[in-house]
């Protein structure tokens, strides 16, 4: 075809328009570090805003491939990045509605004969015009079992990925290691994959950072002592089995905070200002059975 004639192209208007920046910066706000997946998703929105540019001018902008793999363990943002990538695509009118619907494989296949197939359309009729995101879809796939209905699943999945593909933005979502051995047992599965996002562990001192931003949005506060044991507590948590990065430091103040209204009701006789309400002191992080020298328990 004919190149376009050269007339100036507003891509900064465009970014602005789309509501990319605020997604972009919405995710800067929401997660602490994660520096290589920020760049990435940064990347995919540039593709997509250039993409949107190419089809406004008349060039071929044949539309770009979507579906995507989040790779990493628990707590390390996957589902508030798909989150904001939906919003993005919306954005720029690659799905219709922007809304993200989180499932499993309990929510894709059946019990019996004749139970998957229903499951899977009603859960991708939930999710066309937005984000379909399946977290440990490596379980769909049980390959040691031969009454196993995950395939019935994988493959109603893999039809609407190709065919409805301008309606449906498909993430799949697990453990590294394991999110590799289901694509190479599904390679129809693997080719229909464009975007392939790994996620880190965080660091102690990101750790720490994202307690405080929770504390914060919460109206909480830890005083100095709080906050060397709050330190304290990450790093031995942290070297502890089932660590959930994110996730388990959230579950550490919720008890934190568990502690701290029993500390106060039990000076409930005395009087209180609101500073006591908002002020997480050490003993209420330090009761953690983390602490506690040779215990098995991981809280």
């Amino acid at each position: 075809m004919s190149a376009p004639e050269n007339l100036p192209l507003d891509l900064e208007a465009l970014y602005r328009d789309s509501n990319v920046r605020d997604a972009l910066e919405a995710l800067d706000r929401e997660l602490v570090g994660l520096v290589p997946v920020k760049t990435r998703v940064r990347e995919i929105a540039a593709l997509l805003l250039v993409e949107k540019l190419r089809r406004s001018v008349g060039l071929q902008a044949e539309a770009p491939p979507l579906h995507m793999s989040f790779t990493g363990n628990p707590g390390t943002g996957k589902t508030t990045v798909a989150m904001r990538m939906a919003s993005i695509l919306h954005g720029l009118g690659y799905v219709r509605k922007g809304h993200l619907v989180a499932v499993t494989r309990d929510d894709l296949v059946g019990q019996y004969i004749g139970h998957t197939a229903p499951k899977t359309k009603e859960v991708l009729k939930r999710a066309m015009g937005g984000v379909l995101f399946i977290d440990e879809a490596y379980y769909l796939y049980r390959p040691e079992n031969e009454r196993d209905y995950g395939q019935e699943a994988i493959e109603i999945l893999l039809q609407v990925m190709e065919n409805q593909r301008d309606d449906l933005v498909v993430i799949f979502a697990g453990y590294k290691d394991r999110m590799e051995r289901f694509f190479s047992s599904n390679p129809g599965m693997a080719s229909r994959v464009a975007h392939h996002v790994d996620f880190p562990d965080y660091a102690e001192e990101e750790l720490f950072e994202i307690a405080a931003l929770m504390l914060g949005r919460m109206q909480y506060a830890l005083d100095e002592s709080a906050a060397q044991a709050l330190r304290e507590y990450i790093a031995l948590r942290r070297a502890r089995p089932h660590f959930a990065n994110a996730r388990s430091i959230r579950n550490a103040l919720d008890r934190a905070r568990l502690r701290q209204a029993n500390r106060l009701f039990e000076r409930r006789g005395a009087a209180l200002v609101p500073s006591d309400l908002m002020t997480i002191e050490a003993d209420d992080i330090r009761a953690s059975r983390v602490f506690r020298a040779g215990a098995g328990e991981t809280r």
